[in-house]
């Protein structure tokens, strides 16, 4: 893990380069996404039988948090490739090490899933798909389908040449991610890019899919979108100290940084950053030690993780907001930083898996009550 710290360091001067390219073309720029796949960025949840590192849960935080630090849409879109790299264990073998490598590139999205239709051999696939972060850079494209006349819903994956891009992302933040539409009509899909997607108490993953990190199931990459929201926190609070030290705020005679308010304000958003990575690390590094034993995680434990990563999202934001407002009219000054950050960590806030609402869900498990967010039967 401390390597792959030193590769992203190596590369953040091509990363940054490509924050305001990502801004306007509405997607990641391609020497970002090169840089990323030399530096074996992509690999970090892949199985080491694969070719990929099948690193620990918290250690791969950390790198993705370094990334989002320097460039908001680059640390998001590795984090979503790298969280859909488990999504292989409901593949047979034979799909799983036809599509996955140390620096394949996968996208997708988890809803509205997909219609398909048995056939010979496989499926035909057909559905549109919204916020598919980097979708332009993908290899491979993963969705969910509902199988006609059939109960189970499937996991797929086909290769991105056999999709359609529809370009409608114009947001608010996090525009550099490219997460456009992407739409498949009545494409075959061989039977071996697919899988039953049902709980592994139901259906063990497939073979080279045995070790710890895989009994996660999918909770590290619930939580791992969290990260880059850790991520923009930490930039954001480095560059008001940037600040600070050069701004004699308006009407005022002495500096930002001697001044009692912005003091207490960027202490408060330290404190919000730290308290929750630490939350956030301690909750995985529980579940990955449950994991370890060969166990699956049990209901409360998968609630935990979600509260944490919900947390985590939330914290980010609010140590934003404190940054922000320190920041006075710099920040709303496209000059400078603060607003980017703004934008980005607020839309982040707002994915369904992270977004507030999944306190609801979190809360009713601790009164005892059965979660309505179907993915805690995972």
């Amino acid at each position: 893990m401390p390597d792959l710290l030193d590769a992203v360091r190596d590369i953040e001067p091509v990363l940054r380069a490509g924050t305001d390219l990502g801004e306007v073309d509405t997607r990641l720029p391609e020497a970002s996404l090169v840089a990323m796949r030399k530096a074996g960025l992509f690999g970090m949840w892949v199985p080491r039988a694969l070719g990929g590192l099948e690193l620990d849960p918290v250690g791969t935080f950390r790198v993705i948090e370094e990334v989002a630090r320097i460039d908001a849409a680059a640390g998001w879109n590795l984090q979503l490739s790298v969280g859909f790299s488990p999504f292989g264990a409901w593949l047979p073998d034979e799909g799983a090490k036809e599509i996955f490598g140390p620096d394949v590139v996968v996208a997708g999205t988890l809803f509205p899933p997909a219609q398909a239709v048995s056939v010979s051999g496989g499926y035909r696939l057909t559905g549109r798909a919204p916020f598919v972060s980097g979708c332009h850079g993908a290899d491979w494209f993963l969705a969910p389908a509902a199988v006609e006349g059939d109960p189970t819903p499937i996991v797929a994956f086909f290769p991105a040449s056999d999709a359609e891009i529809v370009e409608h992302w114009d947001t608010l933040g996090m525009r550099g991610t490219g997460s456009h539409d992407v739409a498949v009509k009545d494409r075959f899909v061989p039977a071996r890019r697919t899988g039953p997607f049902v709980p592994f108490a139901d259906r063990p993953p497939g073979g080279v899919y045995q070790g710890p990190l895989y009994r996660l199931v999918f909770w590290h990459s619930v939580a791992a979108l969290a990260a880059p929201a850790l991520g923009i926190a930490r930039a954001a609070i480095d560059d008001l100290v940037s600040l600070a030290g050069a701004k004699t705020p308006a009407y005022a005679s002495t500096p930002l940084r001697d001044r009692v308010t912005a003091q207490s304000q960027v202490a408060q958003a330290r404190a919000e950053l730290d308290a929750a990575r630490a939350y956030l690390h301690g909750a995985l590094a529980e579940a990955w030690q449950t994991c370890r034993t060969g166990a699956l995680l049990s209901t409360d434990q998968r609630a935990a993780l979600q509260l944490a990563s919900t947390h985590a999202a939330q914290a980010a934001a609010a140590a934003v907001r404190l940054v922000h407002a320190c920041a006075g009219t710099s920040g709303i000054r496209n000059e400078w930083p603060f607003a980017r950050h703004f934008r980005n960590v607020h839309t982040i806030t707002q994915h369904a898996f992270i977004s507030a609402a999944r306190y609801e869900d979190v809360g009713r498990t601790i009164f005892g009550l059965k979660p309505e967010w179907p993915f805690f039967a995972f």
